[in-house]
């Protein structure tokens, strides 16, 4: 070391301090402590560490002194895992600025590193629009707005106001006013299904109940165009699951009055035909609508986008469990001639499901084994589906949470920009 006298240097990292000789700097493991050792001033020092006592021949770093720990036993025995309780993210900014790489880390942890990047990646790349954040050289009002600015911030205004219910006032009267359609087009649909509407005396209800349809249908339209018109990559705009639900939802309503025009204003006609009823039940769709709205509704669609793996393996599991009960229940009430043959277990297909009711607990009661051996298969049978499906709901349970706090953060951040609208 050309800066610095007395024969040991220490080092303070976040108020814990590590003495070591002037020597060892010179190949230190970690590249930040090494450059220490070709300081010629002080000004080449602090461009290394915080702060720097010439009395003491000590160099402060302002760092976190238990990440530190961590690495220096890597340092001394060669391996380098997670500090307990600290986020993965915040530990390999240490390593960073350290010196150190993912590479450096055990498996088991460059794999959590790689989970942990790999979802905040893919939720900001997906919940943040690329583009200039507030308080940008637009804001500061340094230089000349490009042409077409106006028209651009105009646009990510109304694409905000109608993709995000809590970034603006006006996106929220939009979203409550989009929930009551969604709420008065369910109930007209529930009601529609009674007895009571169907009667030829109720033909003025029914028709008012065609012009609610209608006027609910055309807000749905409109709003969906204009999200469309608004979106900056159409293609995407039209891959997305709920923007997928909403076509599903309004389709068929068109598609029914298409049908109505050519065939006419027969009700007879059209109560018999079964795609007519297929299409107006679709409407049911209307209630995903909700999800836009609702963290829950949204939480549940991104826990189960992250977890189809696990849902899969849940599936796998039932179809295992389901062939091999459903073999052995048939054989033991039907197959086997005990005499007394059970016609419920008549087929392999038709033990299936009992056993896929017995796993799952529900239990209907409509067959049930009624020998002995049938029966101490059955308790096999419920115990087995407890297991089964306790084993992959923690993957799917923390995975849920996640999503929670995720999609919590992203609507208190567009809270927080509300809030600061009605400041200014």
């Amino acid at each position: 070391m050309n800066f610095g006298r007395g024969p040991s240097v220490v080092l303070n990292v976040g108020g814990t301090r590590y003495s070591f000789s002037r020597e060892v700097l010179k190949d230190f493991p970690l590249r930040r402590v090494s450059r220490l050792h070709g300081c010629l001033s002080e000004q080449d020092v602090l461009e290394v560490c915080d702060d720097y006592d010439r009395e003491r021949n000590e160099y402060f770093f302002d760092r976190h002194s238990e990440a530190f720990g961590f690495i220096m036993l890597y340092v001394r025995h060669g391996h380098l895992r997670f500090v307990p309780h600290m986020c993965e993210l915040s530990f390999y900014n240490e390593m960073i600025y350290w010196g150190l790489e993912g590479s450096h880390l055990d498996y088991c942890c460059q794999r959590r590193l790689d989970d942990r990047m790999s979802e905040t990646c893919t939720y900001y790349a997906a919940e943040e629009p690329p583009g200039e954040p507030d308080g940008g050289p637009e804001g500061k009002g340094q230089g000349r707005r490009p042409a077409g600015a106006e028209g651009g911030k105009w646009l990510e205004r109304m694409r905000r106001t109608f993709e995000e219910p809590t970034s603006s006032v006006a996106a929220q009267v939009l979203a409550t006013v989009s929930i009551l359609f969604v709420i008065v087009s369910m109930v007209v649909l529930c009601a529609s299904t009674l007895p009571e509407w169907r009667v030829p005396e109720n033909r003025s209800v029914e028709e008012q109940s065609r012009i609610i349809e209608a006027i609910c249908i055309g807000w749905f339209t409109a709003e969906c165009i204009v999200r469309f018109i608004v979106s900056k990559n159409k293609c995407e705009f039209v891959r997305r699951p709920l923007n997928i639900i909403d076509l599903l939802a309004i389709t068929p309503y068109y598609i029914s009055v298409l049908m109505t025009v050519f065939t006419g204003e027969n009700s007879q006609l059209q109560r018999a035909g079964v795609t007519l009823r297929v299409l107006r039940m679709m409407r049911i769709f209307w209630v995903i609508k909700l999800a836009r709205h609702f963290i829950g509704l949204q939480t549940l669609g991104l826990t189960l986008k992250r977890c189809y793996r696990e849902m899969v393996m849940l599936l796998v599991f039932i179809c295992v469990a389901m062939a091999i009960f459903s073999a052995l229940s048939q054989l033991l009430e039907n197959g086997l001639d005990l005499g007394t043959k059970n016609k419920d277990y008549a087929s392999i297909p038709a033990a299936c499901w009992w056993v896929i009711i017995s796993m799952t607990t529900v239990g209907y009661g409509d067959m049930c084994p009624i020998t002995v051996p049938g029966r101490i298969l059955g308790g096999i049978c419920v115990v087995s589906g407890i297991v089964l499906l306790a084993l992959p709901i923690t993957f799917i349970y923390h995975s849920f949470v996640q999503c929670y706090h995720e999609l919590k953060f992203r609507s208190a951040r567009y809270s927080r920009s509300l809030s600061a609208e009605f400041l200014n």
